[in-house]
């Protein structure tokens, strides 16, 4: 089974799944929760049939002079409205007078705030994170991979397929943010260090099958040892990963809507983890190693003509 041989087809499909969530991004941006912007957010529930429309509590924030409320239909006639930073006493006022204006008890579910100053520093925080984790990746498969000659080629090839990985879920969440009103919060975060983790992990299994196969088969060219070592890790791979998304679909149908958004991202992350290790990180090392991008603007005829016998 030659896997390598569609290296540029594992790529093209790549970008195809990437591109849109890069363009997604730049027209309408991340939709940032709370945790990295500082607001309110508060959940309450009304009594059974008595949930206002989203217009009806806008009108009410705006009356209390708090302007620019983002409200979210939940089930079991529960609202979760997103606003500026309001006090706990205003927040009062706002439950007052939801209870006043529909007729209806109001119970408080959920009442989080975050100042903007901390917001901003969570944002920070989370920047520097992903890219400790980079550093940190990078310099551990070197470090790792040493007695092989060029041993950073590895760390920048997993650098890459995390990159990707990374690409694949920040794009989709700018999507559904638009499309769904999802929000980048702190459980995003968690999800998206855990996919890189787990990316990461499955890339230095390949990794390291190609090492030992390079030692075993000197004589035999490195994109025959790079396919033969994809052919042996793919099962492993497969099997893991797929245990783990197994459970992870079990979340989305069954977790509830508090952990619906987490553990699609994770559900997500996983499989491009699992895609970008196999058809993508060890793809990379080939033709860094054969040097492919001298022929990848020349013609045809010239190539051929200038590749040594």
């Amino acid at each position: 089974m030659d896997l390598i041989k569609h290296r540029y087809l594992y790529f093209l499909i790549s970008l195809i799944v990437i591109i849109p969530g890069i363009i997604a991004m730049v027209l309408w941006g991340l939709p940032l929760a709370i945790d990295f912007t500082g607001g309110s957010m508060l959940e309450v529930k009304f009594d059974a049939g008595k949930a206002p429309k989203p217009a009806d509590v806008i009108k009410v924030y705006e009356s209390l002079n708090i302007s620019d409320p983002q409200v979210q239909s939940s089930e079991n006639d529960t609202l979760i409205i997103r606003s500026k930073y309001i006090t706990e006493e205003i927040k009062d006022q706002v439950v007052a007078a939801l209870e006043s204006k529909f007729n209806s008890k109001v119970e408080v579910s959920r009442f989080d705030t975050v100042g903007p100053s901390v917001g901003g520093e969570v944002a920070n925080r989370a920047a520097i994170t992903v890219g400790l984790a980079a550093i940190g990746i990078l310099s551990y498969i070197t470090w790792a991979f040493r007695k092989i000659p060029q041993s950073y080629r590895y760390g920048i090839a997993a650098i890459i397929a995390m990159i990707h990985d990374i690409l694949v879920v920040v794009g989709l969440e700018a999507i559904f943010g638009h499309f769904l009103g999802w929000e980048v919060d702190s459980l995003f975060l968690t999800a998206l260090l855990t996919v890189i983790g787990f990316s990461v992990h499955d890339t230095v299994v390949v990794f390291d099958r190609i090492r030992e196969n390079s030692l075993i088969h000197r004589n035999v060219t490195y994109e025959k040892v790079v396919n033969h070592s994809l052919v042996q890790t793919l099962g492993r791979s497969l099997k893991t990963q797929f245990t783990v998304m197994l459970t992870l679909l079990a979340l989305v149908m069954f977790g509830g809507v508090t952990i619906f958004h987490f553990s699609i991202v994770l559900l997500i992350g996983i499989f491009s983890g699992t895609y970008s290790s196999i058809f993508n990180a060890a793809p990379i090392l080939v033709v860094w190693e054969n040097r492919e991008w001298n022929d990848w603007f020349k013609p045809k005829k010239q190539a051929d003509q200038t590749t040594p016998a």
